[in-house]
């Protein structure tokens, strides 16, 4: 790709040159109606039959609609607020401020919510695919930062996206040829995100298989000369979810084999909650914890359980001593379980599951602790749960370099994709010559 023959100042430092032949347009200059805000009313029904509600949260990675977030509203709230082919949707609030949504290609009605703004445009003078590209610029960013620090809170209203500024070509064929070259771009990258994000998936659940099969069988698959016990006899546990254990395990309810810590203090530890912890993998933002508050002292190897059903796979093993947010069960393993081995074992998607069908509340449920307690584990001796917990830690780390080396990949096409966009939306290069005139027009 090459650049434009001629440049000329854009007026604006964070966007510098622009091509000569085009010109900075604020977003209400462009738009055929003045943007408008979403219907404020809950989203309720899932009759597929009715108009779409889109929310923010039905924003997906790439673009598309999610489909488990599915919402529709009635024709009577939906009928002032219908989308149209090529409307821009944009969330004016929250941690999702600035996020953006183009509504094309959807097979029947569907309108948005009131935490969005729509831009409507004229599809005879612009291609919405042009703006929306910009908005998922990094110069877009810029200016999206540059008004939240203006704000003692992270809103953007109409007011101020109608002065969104950005680098705007009069030519309808070639915004439609750089919009379509980024389609076919974009789609191209997405597409390798997609599969290594599939690897993620596999490598989770062959970690997810080593967890269950180490705690339930041990190291029974392995021969005495790698550190197993294969060959030694099994027996039915009488649980369904563990199945047949080693002959000489125990099988002990989880109350007997951790204590439950219910004591608040108010201290100046640092205070771990939801957001700071990874599902999993229990890796912890230490540098992002608070250090005031109230909240349950743990001590190092303590366990921090999620209680809330979105979270219930953050299971930490405390590494420093803390308090924790009341969104976790604080356990302390007693005499009969490794630390380590107590980690993995409530770890396993097996107690998760039986721990989220115990779950009630209607906005955030949570574990019934009178479920949870009555779980039963299966309890090797202490000394091969030692050996249990070093064959995971290993194991782990193998499948963890696989794991960090896609979630990279993933980092770095995601870092293409959007130099690339900001790179072609503002005409730093040229990309007129790369779509066919067929195509473009």
């Amino acid at each position: 790709m090459n650049p434009y023959p001629v440049y000329k100042d854009s007026g604006i430092e964070w966007i510098g040159e622009i091509p000569e032949h085009w010109e900075m347009r604020n977003l209400k200059r462009i738009i055929s109606e003045p943007l408008k805000y979403g219907a404020n009313e809950p989203a309720e029904s899932i009759d597929k039959d009715l108009p779409r509600y889109i929310r923010i949260t039905d924003f997906g990675e790439n673009g598309e609609l999610r489909d488990e977030t599915f919402k529709s509203l009635s024709e009577e709230k939906a009928k002032d607020y219908l989308l149209r082919e090529g409307d821009l949707l944009l969330a004016r609030s929250g941690a999702t401020v600035g996020k953006s949504f183009l509504f094309r290609g959807y097979r029947g009605k569907a309108c948005f919510a009131g935490y969005l703004i729509k831009a409507t445009f004229n599809l005879d003078r612009t291609d919405p695919r042009f703006i929306y590209y910009f908005t998922k610029s990094l110069y877009y960013e810029n200016w999206k930062n540059s008004i939240a620090i203006q704000a003692t809170i992270q809103n953007i209203g109409a007011d101020k996206y109608a002065y969104l500024p950005f680098p705007y070509v009069e030519s309808l064929p070639e915004q439609r040829a750089i919009a379509t070259y980024l389609d076919r771009k974009t789609q191209q990258i997405d597409s390798l995100i997609q599969k290594a994000e599939q690897k993620i998936a596999l490598l989770q659940e062959q970690r997810a298989a080593l967890i269950n099969q180490a705690v339930t069988r041990g190291l029974t698959h392995l021969p005495p000369a790698q550190g197993g016990t294969q060959g030694l006899p099994l027996k039915d546990s009488g649980v369904e979810w563990i199945g047949e254990i080693p002959e000489h395990w125990e099988v002990k309810k989880l109350k007997y084999c951790f204590g439950l810590k219910t004591i608040s203090l108010e201290t100046d530890l640092p205070q771990v909650g939801l957001e700071h912890l990874e599902s999993f993998t229990g890796a912890i933002n230490y540098y992002e914890v608070n250090y005031e508050g109230i909240g349950t002292v743990f001590q190092v190897n303590d366990i921090l359980f999620g209680k809330l059903r979105p979270y219930l796979a953050k299971v930490w093993k405390a590494t420093f001593e803390g308090q924790a947010v009341g969104d976790f069960f604080v356990l302390s393993p007693n005499s009969i379980i490794n630390p380590s081995y107590g980690h993995n074992i409530l770890l396993c998607s097996s107690v998760i599951e039986l721990c989220n069908s115990s779950t009630f509340g209607a906005k955030m449920p949570r574990v019934n602790w009178e479920f949870m307690s009555k779980i039963s584990l299966p309890v090797p001796p202490i000394g091969e749960q030692n050996k249990v917990s070093e064959y995971i830690r290993i194991q782990n780390g193998h499948i963890h370099i696989l794991l960090s080396k896609e979630q990279s990949r993933i980092n770095l096409l995601k870092e293409y994709r959007q130099t690339l966009i900001s790179e072609v939306v503002t005409g730093k290069v040229c990309v007129l010559d790369e779509v066919p005139q067929a195509t473009a027009s």
